[in-house]
């Protein structure tokens, strides 16, 4: 490993670089302009004025019918949990509907609130992509269902969900559709109006922006519960002072993703994928691509390799080549049960193990790309000649 080169950073589902044009946007606030939006004097005036800037950038981003329907939260986990909580308590009703490749912020929400006997949860299953079937969620619809929640694109194989479809098939029944648009707000376009979503999540740091802020936006009329308590913030919505500098780089953030660029890299990242899957299935044996290879993000490419571990694979490609890649999700990171999207879409428990995930950004390099391609073969013939049951 070289001292003198950057590592290549592949790991961008997991969280991504801030953009220097968001720092400088934040700085202001973490320094003179310090002021707590919820006063009436000048200091605290500014910082309010800053705050609803940044909700209108994200409002166009995402194309909400209305600023006022962005309520700032600390990030996507907390849109989930706001979203199936509230609904559930507010809709006096108790059934959710979701799928079986959902991010653990809506799985184990699902599970704790059926623990306690305050809702009652249906999980659909998928195709071999990652699908969920429309007809699944007409069929799977009660009197008492309360919400449907559905991830616009699944943040560790990488498959773009029918959405349009889906929220059709809620509202026939007149049931509000939230998705979990965290991996795909601000890497593709993202129109609540065009997809038909009632309730949306986001996070900022997924698209180049600080950690710890995000959004849920809410249609108006769509009935909510708040889901923190205290103060009047956000409309009475969401009690605590706001993290301006979060939400002002937040806001800087969507506001770099345009039209332009999203198309840009959309074209660009989808290159540098396909040549880096056709470099791994010409250098490799036994290796599967995994998700749906036309409806899926554009930087994101998720591979099981059989023979080999997917945890060692990332440890030696970090430590012999400051490669950063991630084995599954990585909020599941550290733990030695294989991912429950692999299993989903018919993976075996062993060739689980063996995923790895590539995700890219607008800073990934053609070089970075070679660099992966040319540490990887040699990596996985390494934990194979390990592996016991490997006899390829």
């Amino acid at each position: 490993m070289s001292a003198d080169r950057a590592p290549v950073y592949l790991d961008n589902a997991a969280t991504t670089r801030v953009a220097p044009e968001v720092r400088e946007a934040m700085a202001p606030h973490l320094d003179a302009q310090y002021g707590n939006p919820a006063t009436l004097y000048t200091l605290g005036d500014r910082a309010a004025r800053a705050v609803e800037r940044a909700r209108e950038q994200v409002c166009a981003l995402v194309h909400a019918q209305a600023p006022e329907e962005v309520a700032f939260t600390s990030g996507g986990t907390e849109s989930d949990n706001w979203a199936l909580v509230g609904s559930v308590l507010r809709a006096d009703k108790r059934h959710i509907v979701t799928s079986a490749v959902e991010h653990h912020a809506v799985l184990e929400t699902c599970a704790y609130l059926q623990a306690r006997g305050l809702a009652q949860v249906t999980v659909l299953p998928v195709d071999g992509a990652g699908l969920v079937d429309p007809q699944a969620v007409r069929d799977a619809l009660r009197e008492d269902t309360a919400l449907v929640s559905i991830m616009h694109a699944n943040n560790e194989i990488g498959t773009v969900q029918p959405i349009r479809a889906l929220a059709e098939a809620a509202h026939e029944r007149g049931v509000p559709l939230h998705i979990d648009a965290v991996q795909t707000v601000g890497k593709a376009p993202v129109d609540m109006q065009e997809l038909g979503a009632d309730m949306l999540s986001l996070s900022a740091h997924k698209f180049h922006g600080p950690k710890g802020v995000g959004a849920l936006v809410v249609r108006a009329g769509t009935r909510l519960d708040p889901y923190l308590h205290g103060g009047g913030q956000e409309q009475g919505r969401r009690a605590g002072t706001l993290n301006v500098p979060g939400i002002v780089g937040l806001g800087a953030a969507a506001a770099l993703a345009t039209p332009e660029v999203l198309a840009h890299e959309d074209a660009r990242l989808r290159a540098l994928v396909d040549r880096l899957w056709q470099g791994i299935e010409a250098r490799i044996p036994q290796v599967t691509r995994n998700g749906h290879p036309e409806q899926c993000l554009p930087g994101l490419l998720s591979v099981c390799v059989a023979g080999a571990e997917g945890e060692a694979l990332l440890l030696y490609l970090s430590q012999r080549h400051d490669v950063c890649v991630s084995s599954g999700s990585a909020c599941t990171t550290g733990s030695l049960d294989p991912s429950h999207v692999l299993l989903a879409i018919g993976r075996s428990t062993e060739l689980a193990h063996g995923s790895l995930r590539f995700s890219l950004s607008r800073y990934t390099t053609d070089e970075e790309i070679d660099r992966v391609l040319d540490a990887l073969p040699a990596e996985v013939e390494r934990v194979r000649a390990m592996s016991p049951t490997w006899k390829g």
